[in-house]
């Protein structure tokens, strides 16, 4: 179109040429027409360089427009940024670069993408651009969240300028950019919350710059060492108190390993001295160099009292407020460690366990705490007292080996354990029994010092309320009895515990009437040992339950075969221990033994001794009610050498009264003769069944019958006899009987 209108114009100005020549007008007409055929050519070439020249210049500038908007899509889109243009007064926005989709439409919203705007935005935004519109700023600038194509939030930066104004300076295009600030207002986030936190930090914190001069600190670290934040800002790290040659071994520590950490004595505002935990670490700039360290100052106060609470839990004991086991041994290997003489008495309360029982726990826990007091008043300034446990004391003197002052010592723990104790109405009298070890004649570490000690107490408590000095003596013996427990543990794991059975016998007709099932220890190595010498550890270690459990398995086991096999038809006695009977679960576990080997409950007879049942005799009365319930009988073995009393005896469900061995050997005495009298004469009263049991001699047995005295065992007869032997037993008991009948007949 401009081409064009050049063109035309040209020839219009060589028009108005021609006609307006100063030649005469004939002359004119023909030197026109000349003109006329060569004016074209003459147009042609007068103008056509001129257009030419035109064109390239439009075609130059339209390539440099394309290249410049090209660069300026590229420039935009390389930053992300979009570009807009809004014409204020149609509504009509251009977008460059739009990857949030937003409307490209005519809105006449404003703002334009208000839409997408998050709800929480709006009224800022809309806030801004009036002031900007007012010509209270010079640019609009707002930071909200829009939403994009797939309904994700973006935190994005708008930014803005009006550019064109009416002739009332109302404005009419505005344009700008819009950046997504996504990620650095994740940042900000961030970087608030971290300040936050060293903001709320309870530790006291402060940053120094690399050169150990002091940029900023935390609200904590005024309120600890009071002072205002100008009185710190750019002054050099310092640790008031301490030497300036200390802060510079710290300085060159943490230059050198990136970090120290240790505990020192700072004062806090209040002038008051505390334990203070310094920790100083390096922070790096992108390039690896120092550009700061951070120290952080932690109170331990607080930290020091849970310890020490922790530390007293750990290694007091509640209810006596002594020392406990853990803090014994810690003790005890520190005294090892020195080159001097110590003593260790250790004790434990006899029959502890019946008050508590009898009485309940929380008075046996008030006569421990009583007894600790009453205890800790003797001893020495540098001895402690200790609870290992239970009813279980230790006393450590350390630096003495002298015999004299450790006797006295031990004496006077005795008596004042013995002085009755008056609690809740009750007068308490206890007693005990002390081992002594010498340190380093009896032992050398804790653990043997407190072994050998127990061993003493052990033979100390043989004598009763009384001391014993360790020696190599007892250390034999608690050898001995420690083989002895591991050889009954292997035992029971390689079933090498037997029953051997000793019959009873009518007195009068000489027959066979029963039998009881008694324990053998038959080793591999050692042979048979004796009941004498491992039925007592058992008893203590617990494993008389195991034992006594195979016992009755065995007999039960062996009286089903005996019974189908024709060749009994009496009861078997089973001897059952204190531990047994203390069993919970005791009646369940016979069931289930007599169950599982289908013989009836008549067969069985439990031996349960006096001291057994004498413990709580009315627990017992209930257990034994139990058993005497499901058919099964029982006896009261070694009766007499108890404590029975016939107020109780008459209440228990017995059966059978076994008079002991010591009384039926004693016979050959007017006394000991009326003794045995005086028992079946009780028990026929009671109408229970009278055993002499041990009798080895024909004289005892004329004495028995002239007392009235059922039934007789022991050697006399036979002695115990294994299965094997007592299978042809009772078989030449079966021919007896049946060549008896013959001859009757």
């Amino acid at each position: 179109m401009i081409i064009i209108k050049i063109i035309f114009n040209t020839f219009i100005f060589a028009s108005l040429l021609l006609c307006f020549s100063p030649l005469g007008y004939s002359e004119q007409l023909v030197d026109q027409q000349t003109l006329m055929l060569y004016l074209p050519s003459a147009f042609v070439t007068l103008v056509l360089p001129y257009l030419l020249f035109t064109i390239y210049k439009l075609r130059r500038s339209r390539r440099q427009l394309c290249i410049s908007e090209r660069r300026l899509k590229s420039t935009v889109e390389g930053s992300g940024d979009t570009l807009w243009d809004w014409n204020i007064k149609t509504g009509e926005v251009l977008r460059i670069n739009d990857k949030y989709m937003m409307d490209r439409n005519t809105i006449i919203d404003v703002p334009p993408n208000k839409a997408l705007i998050h709800p929480n935005d709006i009224a800022q935004v809309e806030l801004l651009l009036k002031q900007h519109f007012a010509e209270q700023t010079a640019f609009f600038e707002a930071s909200y969240r829009i939403k994009d194509s797939f309904d994700r939030w973006h935190w994005v930066l708008d930014r803005g300028k009006i550019i064109e104004k009416d002739t009332n300076l109302n404005p009419l295009r505005m344009t700008g950019t819009v950046r997504d600030i996504t990620q650095l207002k994740s940042t900000e986030a961030r970087l608030n919350l971290f300040a936050k936190c060293v903001e709320s930090l309870t530790d006291a914190l402060a940053i120094y710059d690399k050169n150990f001069n002091l940029v900023d600190l935390n609200p904590s670290f005024l309120s600890q060492f009071g002072g205002n934040r100008d009185n710190y800002l750019n002054k050099p790290f310092t640790l008031p108190g301490y030497e300036q040659s200390y802060i510079d071994d710290i300085k060159n520590t943490v230059r050198l390993t990136d970090h120290w950490q240790q505990e020192v004595k700072l004062r806090n505002s209040e002038r008051k001295l505390l334990p203070i935990e310094i920790s100083i670490d390096e922070i790096k700039n992108e390039h690896n160099q120092i550009c700061n360290y951070v120290i952080v100052y932690s109170d331990l106060t607080e930290r020091k009292k849970a310890e020490s609470q922790l530390h007293n839990l750990s290694n007091r004991d509640r209810t006596t407020g002594l020392p406990n086991r853990n803090l014994f041994f810690t003790d005890l290997k520190k005294l090892a460690k020195q080159d001097s003489h110590h003593a260790l008495l250790v004790f434990d309360l006899d029959n502890f366990k019946k008050i508590n029982d009898s009485l309940g726990h929380q008075l046996g826990d008030s006569l421990l705490a009583k007894l600790a007091m009453r205890l800790s008043k003797l001893t020495r300034e540098k001895d402690v007292f200790y609870r290992l446990g239970g009813d279980e004391f230790a006393l450590v003197m350390s630096g003495t080996n002298d015999i004299h002052t450790i006797t006295r010592m031990a004496k006077q723990f005795l008596a004042a354990i013995a002085t009755p104790f008056k609690m809740a109405g009750h007068e308490l009298v206890i007693t005990s029994s002390v081992g002594i070890v010498l340190f380093p004649e009896d032992g050398n570490t804790p653990e043997l010092l407190l072994k050998n000690a127990d061993t003493a107490m052990y033979h100390a408590k043989k004598k009763g309320n009384s001391y014993l000095f360790f020696n190599d003596t007892m250390n034999r013996q608690a050898v001995k009895r420690l083989q002895i427990e591991n050889l009954m543990r292997f035992g029971l794991k390689e079933d090498h515990f037997e029953v051997y059975y000793q019959p009873k016998m009518n007195i009068r007709t000489g027959k066979f009437t029963g039998m009881e099932a008694l324990v053998r220890f038959i080793t591999p190595k050692k042979g048979i040992i004796s009941p004498g010498v491992f039925i007592p550890i058992a008893e203590e270690t617990g494993q008389i339950i195991e034992i006594g459990e195979v016992v009755l398995h065995k007999a039960c086991r062996d009286v089903k075969a005996w019974l189908d096999a024709g060749l009994f038809n009496g009861r078997v006695a089973v001897n059952l221990s204190a531990k047994q009977f203390s069993l919970p679960d005791l009646t369940t576990r016979i069931d289930v033994i007599l169950q599982n080997h289908a013989l009836p409950s008549y067969f069985l007879e439990l031996e349960i001794t006096e001291g057994t049942v004498m413990d709580d005799p009315q627990d017992a009365i209930s257990i034994m009610r139990s058993l005497s319930a499901r058919g099964i009988h029982l006896a009261m073995d070694d009766f007499g050498t108890g404590y029975s009393s016939l107020a109780y005896l008459k209440q228990f469900p017995l059966n059978t009264l076994k008079v002991d061995k010591a009384f039926i050997d004693d016979m050959q005495t007017e006394r000991g003769r009326n003794m045995v009298d005086s028992i079946v004469t009780i028990a026929h009263n009671l109408d229970l069944h009278v055993v002499a049991e041990g009798v080895e001699q024909a004289e005892q047995i004329a004495i028995l019958k002239e007392l009235n005295c059922e039934t007789m065992q022991g050697y006399y007869y036979s002695k115990p006899l294994s299965r094997a032997e007592f299978t042809e037993f009772l078989k030449k008991q079966q021919n007896q009987a049946a060549l008896s009948l013959v001859q009757q007949a």
